[in-house]
C-alpha cells in the first residue's frame, strides 16, 4: 500500500490531543492550523460529526501550520504550551474567537489562560511538539490543511458533514471508492490486472469454454442508418477501437516527456533514447537472423516491443532496490521504444492506402494544429475532432490507433503561463461568495461565479494533463486488461508449434537476448562517445536487470503479431512464444535486479 495515503504515526492516546473513546468504532485524525481559514470552517462540520456520533467517534488534532505564516506556527506553539487538559479549550478559543485569525487572539489567549511567555523550557518543549507533527505530516502525504484521515487511510472527498459522515459510517459507496484509490495507488497494480486477464484468457481458451469464448470475439458488432452500415468483429472493435485510448495515452506521455518531462532535456534524454534505439534494432536484427525471408519474415517487428505496464510493475515491487533513477530511465527508454513501435506500425503493418481518406486526415490534422495554435484548452473540442480522423485513418487504410496518437501530438501539454493570476482570481471569487453564505433566499455560489470558476478549471490544467488524468487510468485498468483477454489466448497443445519452431525460438531470441544486449550495448556506446552520461545512483548489472525488464514485450508485441501473422496458427505460435519470452525475461530482470549491489564510484563500462 502507499505510504502517502497512510496515517503515519498512528493515533497514541497517550501523546495525542484526543477526543472521545480508544475503543471508539471511528477515529478521524486533522492535520490542521489555526491560521487556516478552511480548517476554521471545518471546525463547524466536526462539531456536528461529534454530536451525531457520540462516543463511537474519536477526534484527534494533530498541527500542520501553515507554511511561511509567522502567526501560524506561533499559534500552534501556544496551544502546546499549556497543560494537556487545558489543550482542547486553547484550540476552540484560537479556532473561534475570530473569522481570522490575529496578533490579539494570541495576545489575548495568553492573557486568559495564564501563560507565562518567557519560560523556556516550556517554549521548547511545545516546538518540538509541533515539530514532530510536522514530521508525521510529511510522512502521511498531507500537502494541505485540513486534510483528515478517517480509519488510518487519506481521505480526499469534500469537509462538508455529510461527505465526511458517509465515509465515516463506511458506506458502500465509500468503500467501493477507497478500495479502487488504494488499488491504484499501489504501484504493481495495472501490471497485476494485465498478468490477472491474461491468465484468464488462457484459461478460458484450454478449457471446455474455449470455443465458445473464442467465438464470443468474433461476434459483428456494428450500426445501421438506411442503406449504410459498419461493422466488426468484438477483437477489431477492441484492437482497433478501444486500444486508440491506449495509444492516445502513450502519445500523451511521450509528448509530455519531451516538452515538460524527462525528456526535455537533451544530455538527460540521451542515454534512454539510445538504450531504446539500440533494444530496438538489436531484438529485430536479430529475428532476421534466424529467419531472413520467408512468410514469417514479416514479423521482425514483434520483439521490438516493451510493455512498460508489466515492467514498471515488477520494479515498484522490488522497492528500495530500484533507485529512482532507474525507474525513470525506464519509463522514458519504454517511451522512445513506443516511439518506434508507432512507427513501425503505420509504415511496415498498414495495407490498402486509400489516398482520398488520408488527405481527408490530414485536413483533419491540419484543424487540430488550429486548435493547438489558439491555445483552446477545453478538451471536447479535441475528442470530436480525434473521432473523426479516427473514422478517416481506419477508412484511408492505416492502423486506426495511430489516429490517437497523432490526435495526443497537437493537445497542449503546458499549463497556463499566468498560474498565479487564476488562483488568486479563484480565491477573490470564493472570498467573495462566503461574504453571502448566511444571507435569506441564497442557497449557494451565484450563477456568474460558478461560470467564472469553471472557466478558471479549464485553465489551470493543461487539456494533456485533464486527458492523461482521466484517460490514464481507464487504459490501464480497462483497455489494457480488455486487450489481453481478446488476444491473449491461445490454446497449449503441441499442434500450435509444429511447423512453427523458428517462429517461436526467433521472437523468443529478440525477446529474451535482443533486448537487454542491445539496450546495454547501445548505453555503453553512449556513454563512451560522450553523448550521454550514466547516472552514480544505479550499477551496469542493474542497468542489464533493467534491459531484461524491457525484454516484457505483451501488449505492443502481441499487437504487431496480430497484424503480422494473419494466419491462426502463426498468430498461436507467436503468442505463445510472447508470453513464454515475457515471462524469462521478467523472471531473468528481476533476478538481476535483486541480486545486485550499490554501484562502485569508479564504475565504468569498460
Amino acid at each position: 500500500m502507499n505510504p502517502s495515503r497512510r496515517l503515519s504515526p498512528h493515533v497514541d492516546d497517550a501523546r495525542d490531543h484526543v477526543l472521545g473513546p480508544a475503543d471508539a468504532q471511528m477515529t478521524l485524525v486533522e492535520y490542521g492550523s489555526y491560521a487556516c481559514p478552511h480548517c476554521r470552517a471545518a471546525n463547524e462540520a466536526l462539531a456536528a460529526l461529534r454530536d451525531r456520533f457520540g462516543e463511537r467517534m474519536r477526534y484527534v488534532f494533530r498541527h500542520r501550520p501553515l507554511t511561511d505564516n509567522e502567526l501560524a506556527r506561533r499559534s500552534a506553539e501556544l496551544a502546546e504550551r499549556a497543560p494537556p487538559e487545558r489543550f482542547w479549550k486553547i484550540h476552540m478559543e484560537l479556532m473561534t474567537r475570530s473569522s481570522t485569525l490575529t496578533e490579539e487572539d494570541l495576545a489575548a489567549v495568553a492573557a486568559e489562560q495564564e501563560l507565562d511567555p518567557f519560560d523556556a523550557a516550556e517554549a521548547d518543549r511545545a516546538r518540538a511538539r509541533v515539530e514532530a507533527d510536522e514530521a508525521g505530516a510529511r510522512a502521511s502525504g498531507v500537502r494541505f490543511t485540513p486534510t483528515f484521515f478517517i480509519n488510518g487511510r487519506r481521505y480526499d472527498g469534500p469537509w462538508d458533514e455529510t461527505s465526511l459522515g458517509e465515509a465515516m459510517l463506511g458506506t458502500l459507496g465509500h468503500r467501493v471508492r477507497a478500495a479502487a484509490l488504494d488499488f491504484a495507488s499501489w504501484g504493481p497494480s495495472a501490471g497485476l490486472l494485465l498478468l490477472l486477464a491474461t491468465l484468464m484468457a488462457l484459461v478460458l481458451s484450454n478449457s471446455p469454454l474455449g470455443p465458445g469464448f473464442e467465438a464470443f470475439w468474433h461476434r459483428e458488432l456494428g450500426i445501421s442508418l438506411g442503406d449504410w452500415s459498419f461493422g466488426m468483429s468484438l477483437h477489431h472493435w477492441v484492437n482497433d477501437g478501444l486500444l486508440t485510448i491506449f495509444f492516445l495515452v502513450v502519445g500523451l506521455e511521450i509528448k509530455r516527456e519531451f516538452t515538460v518531462g524527462h525528456l526535455a532535456n537533451r544530455r538527460s534524454a540521451a542515454l534512454p533514447i539510445a538504450a531504446a534505439i539500440g533494444g530496438m534494432v538489436f531484438p529485430a536484427l536479430l529475428y532476421l537472423l534466424i529467419i531472413p525471408d520467408g512468410p514469417f519474415a514479416r514479423g521482425w517487428g514483434v520483439p521490438m516491443a516493451t510493455d512498460t505496464a508489466f515492467a514498471i510493475a515488477l520494479i515498484a515491487t522490488m522497492g528500495r532496490r530500484v533507485p529512482l533513477e532507474l525507474r525513470v530511465f525506464l519509463t522514458a527508454a519504454a517511451i522512445v521504444d513506443d516511439i518506434g513501435a508507432i512507427l513501425v506500425v503505420a509504415v511496415f503493418y498498414s495495407d490498402g492506402i486509400v489516398i482520398g481518406y488520408l488527405a481527408a486526415a490530414a485536413a483533419i490534422v491540419a484543424a487540430l494544429g488550429c486548435l493547438s495554435r489558439a491555445h483552446v484548452y477545453i478538451v471536447l473540442p479535441y475528442v470530436l475532432v480525434g473521432v473523426a480522423l479516427w473514422v478517416c485513418v481506419f477508412a484511408g487504410g492505416l492502423h486506426a490507433t495511430l489516429a490517437g496518437v497523432l490526435l495526443a501530438l497537437f493537445i497542449p501539454t503546458r499549463p497556463p503561463p499566468n498560474l498565479r493570476a487564476l488562483m488568486m482570481q479563484a480565491d477573490a471569487i470564493l472570498i467573495e461568495e462566503a461574504k453571502h453564505g448566511g444571507e435569506a433566499l441564497r442557497h449557494g455560489p451565484s450563477l456568474p461565479a460558478l461560470h467564472a470558476l469553471d472557466a478558471i478549471h479549464d485553465r489551470l490544467e493543461s487539456p494533456a494533463d485533464r486527458l492523461l488524468r482521466h484517460a490514464g487510468a481507464r487504459s490501464s485498468y480497462v483497455v489494457l486488461p480488455i486487450f489481453a483477454l481478446a488476444n491473449a489466448g491461445v490454446v497449449l497443445s503441441a499442434d500450435v508449434l509444429s511447423g512453427n519452431g523458428a517462429l517461436v525460438l526467433a521472437i523468443s531470441a529478440g525477446l529474451v537476448l535482443g533486448k537487454p544486449l542491445g539496450l546495454l550495448a547501445a548505453s555503453a556506446l553512449a556513454v563512451r562517445m560522450g553523448v550521454a552520461e550514466k547516472p552514480g545512483a544505479y550499477s551496469w548489472r542493474q542497468l542489464a536487470g533493467a534491459g531484461s525488464l524491457a525484454g516484457i514485450g505483451f501488449t505492443m508485441s502481441l499487437f504487431i503479431a496480430g497484424q503480422a501473422f494473419p494466419t491462426e496458427t502463426d498468430f498461436a505460435a507467436a503468442k505463445l512464444a510472447i508470453l513464454s519470452a515475457s515471462v524469462t525475461s521478467a523472471v531473468i530482470g528481476t533476478l538481476l535486479l535483486w541480486s545486485a549491489k550499490a554501484p562502485d564510484a569508479d564504475e565504468s563500462p569498460d
